[in-house]
């Protein structure tokens, strides 16, 4: 570890005076279990790609194509595998830190949280995600250029990852998967052909990821020092608002109220940041395997007719605004559509037009079928395709600057979550494999990012109340978040929670530790764009 990191500890780090003891040998049985586990996870997920393309009459992969999927596959799961292990140690410090559990024992909690919180996640931050990524490269994921995009935004999130864990640094995951699509979009963009128009980032979409990616460290910091004021007010316990003393755990009520605290964080970073991969994956089975994944086969036949009936309202609501110019048919509705979405002029007659065309096309594919599951292989990434840029439209031409009235966007706001309820679907076995990456990153590597939260932030020795503090903050700001569909970082929240209770408290706070975790919170961004844009440019000519 570099020696900026290497902040002056605060006077309690020593053994004896409230510092655990985080190196305990690892047993082969915990071991062989780890693994054991690992290989089950990834034979449930090979083995149900494998029943879920066969039952939807996917034609069989070549040899190279079925391991460019699985390489792919792999490395999202590795990038949630090195998120478990660099995030969710924020989770655990407070309680290792107060001694409410051994290390190993909340390093397994925590995981078996995480695995937890990914199995109830909702699936609204993996699309979130997605709409980042250049238009052309999501309806292509299966081409060169969609893998290219692919490995380059996780390799270089994953190698962001790798290094600041390396120094010891509470980086962002979020923050490093975000900077690399900017990156990957903005490479999109620079090796355009001139006279070839080409979406780079979805910058309207970006400025509102950014912004909650802003915001919740400064939420994290004001709320838990606010919420530790709160609590120094209003319960009277000195026993809350003391140091650990030697290696002896609190006070029961403390240690429930600890570990429920880093309960509710760890399962609200599962049902974060799990998605962010969720999403990822999802982009390469609808590439590599179109027929099983590019539709939601699991909706009901029960949902046609209101599937076609809002699609044929949404044609109406378009044509009013598209006046006098003729509607294309679907070809030159799918090609209009496609480059407004890349140059952005959306708020014009030809489009609506196109978009009538689209939806009409959409509700008389599904209404010819019977139902989204009945659609046949060789229509169905035309369908997908089709639907995906109806969606993607209506979520931009109904924003802040949206031409239509309050009914109108009411109506189409409909239409497009009925449109996503039809392409925006995460199986189960995905949710399965990514809990399982997350969750059993968490028992790797946590030791580095544990001691810089419990020991490098604050000059003093982390009081019970201040941990409760931080963490509860941090899993109510996690658990907003996800309901509103952003993706945040569970460790700018929690170590400027942290933070904010040592501010407050009056401990004082370690200059160089705060000055490196700024450094690393400002040159996550340029750094990851940096990289995944570097590593496109080189993959598309490799692919």
């Amino acid at each position: 570890m570099s020696d900026a990191v290497r902040a002056p500890v605060h006077p309690g780090a020593a053994h004896g005076h409230g510092r655990p003891r985080l190196d305990h040998g690892v047993h082969p049985a915990a071991l062989v279990a780890f693994l054991a586990v690992l290989a089950a996870g990834l034979a449930y997920g090979g083995y149900n790609l494998v029943v879920d393309m066969h039952q939807a009459g996917q034609p069989p992969l070549a040899i190279g194509a079925f391991a460019l999927l699985g390489l792919a596959l792999l490395i999202a799961l590795g990038f949630e595998f090195v998120n478990g292990f660099h995030d969710t140690a924020n989770a655990v410090a407070t309680v290792i830190y107060t001694h409410s559990l051994p290390p190993l024992a909340a390093v397994i909690w925590s995981g078996a949280f995480n695995f937890l919180g990914v199995m109830a996640s909702t699936g609204a931050v993996a699309y979130s995600v997605v709409t980042l990524l250049p238009v052309e490269l999501i309806l292509q994921v299966g081409s060169g250029a969609g893998y290219a995009m692919i490995f380059a935004l996780l390799l270089a999130a994953i190698v962001w990852n790798l290094g600041t864990w390396a120094l010891g640094l509470p980086n962002s995951s979020s923050h490093a998967l975000i900077g690399s699509v900017i990156g990957v979009g903005l490479a999109n963009q620079l090796m355009a052909p001139a006279d070839h128009a080409t979406s780079g980032v979805a910058w309207g979409q970006a400025v509102t990821v950014l912004e909650s990616l802003l915001f919740s460290p400064l939420v994290g910091f004001v709320c838990a020092a606010g919420l530790l004021l709160l609590l120094k007010r209003v319960v009277r316990r000195p026993d809350l608002y003391r140091a650990p003393e030697g290696e002896a755990p609190p006070p029961p009520w403390i240690r429930g109220l600890l570990i429920l605290t880093c309960t509710g964080v760890s399962f609200a970073h599962g049902g974060n940041d799990g998605q962010k991969g969720m999403g990822l994956i999802m982009l390469i089975l609808i590439g590599a395997a179109p027929t099983a994944y590019a539709l939601n086969r699991t909706m009901p036949d029960s949902s046609t007719p209101a599937f076609v009936q809002g699609s044929q309202t949404a044609s109406r609501v378009f044509r009013e605004h598209a006046g006098s110019v003729p509607v294309p048919d679907a070809a030159g509705a799918r090609a209009r559509v496609g480059e407004a979405l890349r140059t952005k002029p959306l708020d014009a007659p030809e489009v609506h037009a196109a978009l009538a065309s689209l939806a009409d096309d959409i509700a008389a594919q599904v209404q010819n079928y019977g139902a989204i599951r009945h659609v046949p292989a060789e229509a169905t990434q035309n369908l997908r395709n089709d639907m995906y840029l109806a969606s993607d439209a209506v979520r931009l031409l109904t924003g802040d600057r949206s031409p239509f009235g309050e009914e109108e966007k009411k109506t189409l706001k409909a239409y497009q979550h009925t449109l996503d309820d039809g392409t925006r679907y995460i199986p189960t076995w995905v949710k399965v494999v990514v809990a399982l990456a997350l969750g059993l990153g968490t028992m790797v590597g946590w030791k580095r990012i544990v001691v810089t939260v419990g020991e490098r932030i604050g000059k003093q020795h982390l009081t019970y109340a201040q941990g409760a503090s931080a963490e509860a903050v941090a899993a109510g700001t996690i658990g907003l978040a996800e309901a509103y569909g952003l993706p945040v970082s569970t460790t700018h929240i929690l170590s400027s929670g942290v933070a904010g209770t040592m501010w407050a408290n009056g401990s004082g706070l370690q200059a160089a530790t705060v000055r490196n975790l700024a450094l690393a919170w400002i040159l996550t961004l340029p750094a990851a764009i940096t990289l995944a844009g570097g590593l496109y440019w080189l993959l598309r000519h490799v692919f």
